[in-house]
């Protein structure tokens, strides 16, 4: 696991880059709608009543992947650290890398993709640490047996208090949803091989936080749900408005020729 969450993030930075300017694809969005819709709703509530759902089994996942045996697999062990680094940093380097290297090359799409996905992890990290510290969850490494320890504001005494949500989780969320809406607006038909295998990540690293005594796997529910609608928020956002103030200032062409569109062909090798 390590060694595909590895070669994950190797692929998508070094991403091969191909001109076509025959292809038709439509980068905005043309019709005005609300940044918040029904569909939103409908997700937030099912997140909200998953995690509704796990929480009663806190203590039940906690114990099993602290058993011993568990936490002796070297294969456990390393896959669990693999998939945290790729949560965070590895999310966000991962982003700053892909869109250094579209500026470099002046491909818009490439540049939108590594803003976007750099955005969306920022934005969704400040609304999670923000919970964090009023929610004031106690982590599961203080007492495995006390899932339900909460107090308003205990976030600010210190970390073994900021349980809820889970911050790796959502970066890699955050991380997930963008790429793969953004890639949507390349090939439409993508959501179910790219968003299997980001989205396939970014449960890796809620699972890894969980081996790690780190989080409650409602935690990751939580951390889930934030990174998941902060993405899909700022995609949304983002080509609604072409013009808005940071796309305009960051997203720029080498050449004007380079206006047309350019498909992005991703090299995964696991």
């Amino acid at each position: 696991m390590f060694l595909f969450g590895k070669s994950l993030c190797v692929a998508l930075v070094s991403m091969t880059l191909a001109v076509n300017a025959h292809a038709q694809v439509q980068d905005t969005i043309s019709k005005k709608t609300p940044l918040l819709t029904g569909k939103d709703a409908l997700l937030l509530g099912a997140f909200t009543l998953g995690t509704a759902l796990v929480a009663p089994i806190d203590m039940q996942v906690a114990n099993r992947l602290q058993d011993p045996r568990a936490q002796e697999n070297r294969f456990l062990h390393n896959s669990a650290t693999g998939f945290r680094l790729l949560g965070d940093p590895g999310s966000f380097v991962t982003a700053v890398g892909v869109y250094l290297i579209g500026r470099a090359d002046g491909q818009r799409r490439v540049q939108a993709l590594g803003l976007h996905s750099a955005e969306s992890i920022l934005l969704a990290g400040v609304l999670g640490g923000g919970i964090k510290m009023l929610a004031g969850r106690q982590r599961p490494f203080v007492d495995v047996k006390n899932p339900y320890s909460f107090q308003l504001w205990r976030g600010f005494s210190g970390d073994q208090y900021r349980s809820f949500p889970s911050g790796h989780t959502i970066t890699a969320f955050a991380f997930a949803s963008t790429v793969t809406r953004e890639t949507q607006f390349w090939w439409p038909h993508s959501a179910w091989y790219i968003g299997t295998v980001f989205y396939g990540g970014a449960s890796l690293v809620g699972l890894s936080r969980i081996y790690n005594n780190q989080h409650w796997a409602s935690d990751v529910m939580g951390g889930a749900a934030i990174g998941t609608l902060i993405g899909l928020k700022v995609v949304k956002y983002t080509h609604s408005h072409p013009d808005n103030h940071i796309d305009r200032e960051l997203i720029k062409s080498k050449r004007a020729s380079q206006s047309q569109p350019i498909p992005i062909v991703f090299s995964f090798h696991f």
